[in-house]
């Protein structure tokens, strides 16, 4: 990205520290668990290029922002809610296009539901919705695997158990650049001390009835998640995508995934109906 798109600020009114990355159409990037927004989202830069101001917050505990001693969805919607409520009018239409991945997608699809007429579209990169598809084995599995974990199971050490977390989600750690095991290794207590995510109370009424357009990607490397994904489109009437090639860091794929959320964007700007 040129130089001069970049403006790295705190918006004042969020709470958090976001970084802004263009001028454009909003978008709201959300990141997941033990990553910072610019670390998660680095692939999605480019889309600046095509006219979108990528709004990339830190949700708390993490980067910049607040710290706590767990993340939180239920406040990482709070913070949310309050961006959208910042974000000024495009054209005719309020708000911001919304994007989360993995743990942020909770806070972001509840955001969603709160603020509906502040929703221009949502888009789920394998959230851990994981209160649906518990009939399907490999989604039962997947949970308890995690379950354990966060009930002591795992191990002490947070390096071993950021290995052991990444192998349930399906991240083989051997595939990860050298150095990023260690660099995860400070973040895992933000994680292991948080909100779990099967205590979600998910509102699927209200995401299905609103009028913005919704899809749910999985990367295609999980059954687990992609049992969860199937649940949640199906729920919600979403539409449903998988894009392989980064196991469960699907922004990590780039053009594939940018080239969907593109599409997406462009289908609610115009006002189309979502594809059924």
């Amino acid at each position: 990205m040129r130089d001069d798109m970049r403006d790295d600020i705190s918006e004042p009114t969020a709470g958090v520290a976001v970084r802004t990355w263009a001028p454009g159409v909003p978008v709201l990037l959300v990141h997941g668990s033990l990553a910072t927004g610019s670390e998660e989202w680095a692939a999605q830069e480019p889309l600046a290029e095509a006219g979108y101001r990528l709004l990339v917050p830190d949700r708390r505990g993490y980067g910049r922002s607040p710290s706590l001693p767990g993340e939180d969805f239920e406040r990482d919607a709070d913070d949310l809610v309050d961006l959208l409520d910042s974000i000024g009018t495009i054209g005719d239409a309020a708000g911001a296009h919304l994007v989360g991945h993995s743990y942020g997608g909770l806070g972001a699809l509840l955001a969603a539901a709160r603020r509906p007429a502040a929703t221009r579209s949502l888009a789920l990169l394998e959230p851990p919705a994981f209160s649906l598809a518990q009939d399907d084995p490999s989604a039962r599995a997947l949970v308890t695997g995690l379950r354990s974990m966060w009930d002591g199971g795992g191990a002490d050490d947070d390096l071993e158990w950021a290995v052991g977390f990444l192998g349930a989600v399906g991240t083989d750690p051997d595939t990860l650049p050298p150095g990023v095991l260690d660099e995860i290794a400070p973040l895992v207590p933000v994680l292991r001390h948080g909100h779990p995510p099967w205590d979600a109370d998910l509102p699927l009424r209200e995401l299905a009835s609103a009028s913005f357009p919704t899809l749910v990607v999985s990367g295609g490397h999980h059954p687990g998640f992609d049992a969860v994904c199937d649940a949640l489109a199906a729920e919600i009437g979403a539409d449903r995508l998988v894009v392989e090639g980064a196991g469960h860091e699907i922004q990590f794929t780039g053009e594939p995934i940018n080239r969907a959320l593109v599409d997406l964007w462009r289908r609610a700007d115009s006002g189309s109906v979502p594809a059924s």
